[in-house]
């Protein structure tokens, strides 16, 4: 087991990284811009450096930064959390290259699933099921048209690289196609400096259904069930929960072992999420997280495993002590995300908090590294916190919910807290009944 880790982010995830390494007697550094100096993660470190000023690109991303951190307090591995260089097949290697170890997957893995033509064709390989489409990236408007023509419209055409919805078109007829790849490889190459584009088919009313995996890097490899993630804003999840209304036991086991066995197949090492659409009982591809999601607290909630526990321990050597038939999944967990955002608008809230009060009482669980006082920087994502509820029913998750919400307070600045008040009162939500385009089309009715 390691001494020492250093974790390489800021906010909730840093802090829920530096509580499950407390409780496995793990000393920890904290790295930080000038504009987190005051964080709560830096408080509660044993260790903190400053890495630099308050852009990401020369602090949180500044991997000459990381490395000399690492040098300088003696850490043997980092924790890379969720964004940043949590994906980053380079720091990987550079890391291994110090003589240090990257908490999560191998870099060639990283790489693999980090390009979306590459990923799908891997997948493929592997015996996942795949959305229908072209087999690589698409340059030339007559082969995109042939494609386009064998898997029926309407089509989307996505960047190969990055996600977050950017680089992503859909084209309903043959008249629009040319317009959509156009736009489509001029946003990717804007937003990630490659503009090349790859064609599916695109599917009306899909579920997301993802499927939260861990392997050892030896062979050894169990899926923890799923998380219906469909309630989405501009390809941005919002709610997610587990396990999903719409699959049955059969359904989960059929998928969950499908993909488990591609897990220990390409020897996967760590924590890793296999996502979904889901349309009229059929699972299609669309690509896999080598990292830690944001909504990972809902699977712990029904799996009773600390992820990031876990992920320590498979990258310290160790290898998993339980197979699938150990694993079991008991009750139902919902996930809000708590932005600094005006629940209307979504227009960013940064500023100073005068006040918070978490809410409290069996099944409820706030990750958040909010504090009175605590000014919240413009410079980052706006995710000033996670509101997880667990029961034994779907049903009694949604009323914890409710009284929960209640319970949360936050002065200062606005949150999207409203938002889920007025997401609980809509009988799709109650009843479960939703895809990935329900809530912007809510909130359009709303707007």
């Amino acid at each position: 087991m390691f001494d020492k880790i250093l974790i390489a982010n800021r906010g909730e995830i840093a802090l829920r990284v530096l509580r499950a390494c407390r409780e496995l007697g793990i000393q920890t550094v904290a790295v930080h811009s000038t504009a987190d100096a005051e964080a709560m993660h830096v408080r509660l470190a044993d260790e903190s450096v400053c890495i630099g000023p308050p852009p990401a690109r020369d602090s949180y991303l500044n991997i000459p930064a990381i490395v000399s951190a690492c040098e300088i307090t003696g850490a043997e591995a980092v924790h890379p959390g969720y964004g940043f260089l949590s994906e980053n097949a380079r720091f990987a290697e550079i890391l291994t290259e110090h003589g240090l170890k990257f908490i999560g997957p191998s870099a060639e893995h990283i790489r693999i699933m980090g390009d979306k033509i590459t990923a799908k064709l891997t997948a493929k390989a592997l015996g996942i099921p795949v959305v229908p489409g072209s087999d690589g990236g698409v340059s030339e408007l007559g082969e995109a048209r042939r494609i386009a023509r064998d898997i029926g419209y309407p089509v989307i055409i996505k960047a190969t690289a990055g996600g977050g919805g950017r680089g992503m078109k859909v084209a309903r007829n043959e008249a629009e196609l040319e317009v959509a790849i156009a736009t489509a490889q001029t946003e990717a190459k804007a937003a990630f400096g490659n503009g090349d584009v790859y064609l599916e088919k695109y599917l009306e009313k899909p579920r997301h259904i993802e499927i939260q995996v861990l392997g050892d890097g030896k062979g050894n490899a169990v899926h923890l069930g799923e998380r219906d993630c469909s309630l989405q804003r501009r390809h941005q999840k919002v709610w997610e929960e587990a396990l999903s209304p719409a699959l049955n036991a059969e359904q989960r086991d059929i998928i969950g072992n499908r993909v488990a066995a591609a897990m220990r197949e390409l020897a996967y090492e760590g924590v890793g999420t296999i996502e979904f659409l889901y349309e009229n009982g059929e699972f299609y591809f669309i690509e896999m997280n080598t990292r830690l999601q944001v909504e990972h607290p809902v699977t712990e909630a029904i799996t009773g495993l600390d992820l990031v526990q876990e992920q320590i321990r498979v990258a310290s050597g160790a290898e998993l002590p339980y197979a699938q038939s150990d694993i079991t999944l008991s009750g139902h967990a919902i996930e809000c995300r708590i932005n600094a955002e005006n629940p209307t608008t979504f227009a960013p809230s940064p500023g100073r908090v005068d006040g918070v009060h978490f809410p409290g009482g069996l099944g409820t669980r706030v990750d958040s590294a909010l504090y009175a006082g605590y000014r919240i920087p413009p410079y980052y994502d706006s995710l000033i916190g996670k509101l997880i509820v667990s029961g034994k029913t779907r049903t009694e998750c949604m009323m914890r919910l409710k009284r929960a919400l209640g319970e949360f307070v936050v002065s200062g600045v606005e949150t999207t807290i409203p938002l889920f008040q007025q997401l609980l009162a809509e009988p799709d939500i109650i009843d479960g009944h939703y895809d990935i385009h329900w809530l912007e089309h809510f909130l359009a009715r709303n707007a």
